[in-house]
């Protein structure tokens, strides 16, 4: 009972105050007196466990980065997706919105494309991290290749754990200051992505193994198209960044199922560029610096006590 008043809350605001919540066509948003660039990290609810899915915890370290190194370009805010959606309304001058989340029918964007449309068309950017880049097949996911260039859809992508080996990056201002690299997560791969990539830029790709075949065939865990893909030798983009026709810019990015990969500093890195790249500032040429992270960060601000 609580879930369908709650739905029917969101709903009723969403019809009350429609685009006008997220944005309006005939207002932009004001610039920031001081030339800074406003993000946005929408952070989902609890999910998985210690460790594991910590939005809370990530938006948080990820955001005191952003505003300790880069406080004179941008100003970073974490809002919790238990005030959503009457918090949406801290995205009407936002220059870039960072989805991390829980993700399919649970997705925090499902009952508000049509506001976040109107907010992404002025200009905006889109990240989304990890379950962030599940919506449903459809109208969610017609969005999010306009907003992002892909997503992931059941029975066509899948989400093992392995890990990815990431031999050579590309030239991008998200990559900057970025080595190769390798690591385990949980990594997405065989996106549906925007026909023939138009628009569409790989950031992270690799091979996936064999072995991330293994399991029974369903809606994340395999299906016939991947499996033939794999058996082509197909590499598999598991980040990349978009440049919309509008404009604006979008990240997806599959990783970040765990959370003690934040404090590996190239993965890091990649999504703090990515994140001043998509609200339009300069990445700095050895990328956007950050703290050296240990456990104890980790550790705090995590939705449930350490096991």
């Amino acid at each position: 009972m609580k879930t369908a008043t709650a739905a029917l809350l969101a709903i009723l605001l969403l019809a009350f105050t429609g685009p006008a919540l997220l944005g309006d066509k005939g207002a932009k948003a004001s610039p920031d007196p001081n030339g800074k660039k406003k993000v946005v990290f929408m952070a989902g609810h609890r999910s998985h466990g210690y460790d594991q899915h910590e939005h809370k915890a990530g938006c948080l370290l990820l955001a005191n980065q952003l505003n300790k190194h880069m406080g004179d370009n941008l100003e970073a805010e974490v809002h919790l997706a238990k005030g959503w959606p009457a918090n949406a309304t801290e995205l009407e001058d936002a220059d870039c919105i960072i989805f991390y989340c829980d993700g399919g029918g649970r997705h925090m964007a499902n009952q508000h494309l049509e506001g976040l449309d109107v907010k992404l068309k002025d200009g905006c950017g889109l990240v989304c991290l990890h379950y962030g880049v599940e919506v449903p097949k459809g109208k969610s996911g017609e969005k999010f290749l306009d907003w992002i260039g892909g997503y992931f859809e059941g029975n066509w992508s899948v989400n093992p754990h392995w890990d990815a080996d990431f031999k050579e990056l590309p030239e991008h201002p998200i990559t900057r200051g970025v080595k190769p690299f390798k690591i385990r997560d949980e990594w997405y791969f065989h996106m549906r992505f925007q026909e023939n990539m138009k628009g569409v830029t790989p950031i992270l790709s690799a091979h996936p193994p064999a072995s991330t075949m293994k399991r029974r065939n369903g809606f994340h865990s395999g299906n016939q198209h991947v499996k033939a893909a794999l058996e082509r030798g197909e590499i598999q983009h598991l980040a990349w960044a978009y440049e919309r026709p509008d404009g604006g810019r979008g990240f997806g990015f599959t990783g970040g199922h765990f959370h003690r990969n934040w404090g590996h500093d190239d993965f890091r890195r990649i999504v703090l560029n990515a994140i001043t790249w998509c609200a339009k500032a300069e990445v700095p040429a050895e990328g956007v610096p950050s703290d050296q992270i240990t456990d104890a960060d980790l550790d705090e601000n995590q939705d449930y006590p350490k096991r």
